[in-house]
Parts: structure tokens; sequence; C-alpha cells
């Protein structure tokens, strides 16, 4: 039997989950950090790449 998963669509990504999902390593992701292509917001401690920010740095939008 299969279950079905009905997560919510992720709202924004840690750095590891961002280089899972785009298949770009950490060092690739931190060089757009830091130049200014990739938008990132900081909660606490933690660094979050908001999803339309890796979606928009995916599609060349950026």
């Amino acid at each position: 039997m299969q279950s079905i998963k009905n997560d919510p669509p992720k709202l924004g990504y840690s750095v590891k989950e961002a280089c899972r999902a785009s298949s770009l390593g950490r060092t690739t992701i931190y060089n757009h950090i830091s130049a200014g292509r990739l938008r990132v917001v900081r909660v606490g401690g933690r660094t979050i790449i908001p999803a339309e920010a890796l979606h928009a740095l995916i599609a060349g939008e950026v």
C-alpha cells in the first residue's frame, strides 16, 4: 500500500537543502550569496534561502 504525502511546498531551504534541490555545490551556493545573486534571510542563527530566490537563480532571472 502506498502512502500519499501531502506536504506543503517548501517556503525556504537551508544551504544543505538548496544544494540537494539545485544540484549545486556548497561553495557555489555561498559564492552566489556573497555576490548578491542569491537572497538569504537570517532567522535566529540559521541561513534560509527563500524558495523563490533559489528558483530565480536556477531560471537565470538573477
